[in-house]
């Protein structure tokens, strides 16, 4: 247990992060409700939140690798919370996107540097990366709770109850660090064998993730208000709605770490992506309450393969892992939110079911791309080792081939 906590305190410490990326969907009809925004303005919230997050993504993910920054574990968390936090306090529509783009900022500080500890304290585990990205699953689940609960029974002025979370995260990474930083200092570590990088591997897959993450940002922006109108204007329908999308992401997360355990990784997503086509025509096509199965589905199916990437992503590029892992868990899932404006506007023009379908082929473009992967052949072969940094876990240990 005592060797798992850093992994523990590291996957609820991004729920924490996680709780602002859905915080902005989720707050979306109040917006629409409180201030009588258009779709297409509406989904430009969605877009301020994610196009700093997209240029500072690989920003980040480079001067992780070239230094350690553990303070931006904290700081990062805390300027997520503070952007949300103010962002209902003010009528104006610049302000509300410039309150939002400031949390998108520090969400895209946290993920490549809190990847690349995940990375030292989990030894490269996929089930250990897959706890990580669990914890932002919840946090992406109880996002809509969270919101229905600050706002919803009163007004956006309530957003700065929002702050909690990172509050809590804040005190988090604390303990996390003092962790790292004693395991590193009582283990010694030994330099393994350079491994050189598939970049056109990693590009296919980023490209991949890039389309998941477009049907899950796409939905997470426009689900809530299009299961309203199905369920006849009901609130309680979208919160509902939103809640599964989110939360099946956390079934999937820990779903995917297994099946990994049993197949290897890549199989296993093109599976989930194939399911994923068929669940995404259903939350749009199927009517009733039926919906909400396929909402749920949709969720694992897009999950299943989330941590699993993260991991093919560092093996396809390990000598820089930060890049690596802030790309797949930042820069491909925020570009998904610069397509939101154009959905909000096809929306606005025809209808929501109509802007919905070409949802369905982004999973079908993802699992074309997985047919292209390849599996690393050893997943278990040395990595580069990074050199000793405030904060880390122990490097890891160069593996000799079994001589049998």
């Amino acid at each position: 247990m005592r060797r798992n906590t850093p992994i523990l305190l590291l996957a609820v410490g991004h729920a924490c992060v996680d709780v602002y990326q859905g915080a902005v969907a989720a707050l979306i009809p109040f917006f629409v409700a409180e201030r009588d925004y258009t779709y297409a303005v509406a989904s430009g919230i969605v877009l301020a939140a994610s196009l700093l997050s997209s240029v500072a993504q690989p920003v980040f993910g480079v001067l992780t690798d070239r230094w350690a920054m553990p303070w931006l574990l904290p700081v990062s968390t805390l300027l997520s919370g503070v952007g949300i936090a103010l962002s209902g306090l003010t009528g104006s529509y610049g302000l509300t996107l410039a309150f939002v783009a400031i949390s998108g900022i520090g969400v895209a500080a946290y993920h490549p540097e809190s990847a690349r500890v995940a990375r030292l304290a989990g030894r490269g585990s996929h089930r250990a990366m897959s706890w990580f990205s669990l914890g932002g699953n919840v946090g992406f689940a109880l996002a809509p709770i969270l919101v229905s609960l600050a706002v919803g029974q009163g007004s956006l002025r309530w957003t700065p109850v929002l702050a909690l979370p990172a509050l809590a995260g804040v005190a988090l990474c604390v303990p996390v660090l003092r962790i790292l930083g004693r395991q590193r200092a009582n283990t010694p570590g030994k330099t393994a064998l350079p491994v050189a990088d598939d970049v056109p591997a990693f590009v296919k897959l980023s490209l991949a993730v890039i389309f998941r993450s477009i049907v899950f940002t796409g939905l997470s922006a426009f689900i809530s208000l299009y299961a309203q109108q199905r369920m006849h204007g009901s609130t309680t329908a979208g919160t509902v709605a939103l809640f599964l999308l989110f939360l099946g992401g956390a079934v999937g997360s820990v779903l995917g770490g297994s099946l990994a355990d049993r197949y290897d990784r890549v199989r296993v997503s093109r599976w989930s992506y194939l399911l994923s086509v068929v669940a995404v025509a259903g939350v749009i096509h199927t009517p009733g309450p039926t919906m909400f199965l396929f909402v749920a589905l949709t969720s694992v199916g897009l999950y299943v393969p989330f941590s699993l990437q993260v991991t093919l992503a560092q093996d396809y590029l390990p000598s820089r892992v930060g890049t690596a892992g802030g790309v797949t868990l930042g820069l491909t899932v925020s570009v998904g939110g610069l397509v939101s404006p154009l959905l909000g506007r096809l929306a606005d023009s025809t209808s929501l079911h109509t802007s919905l379908t070409p949802l369905i082929a982004m999973p079908a473009l993802s699992w074309l791309l997985f047919l292209a992967l390849p599996e690393p052949t050893d997943t278990h072969k040395p990595r580069p080792t990074e050199p000793a940094r405030p904060g880390d876990a122990p490097p890891e240990r160069a593996v000799r081939p079994d001589p049998r």
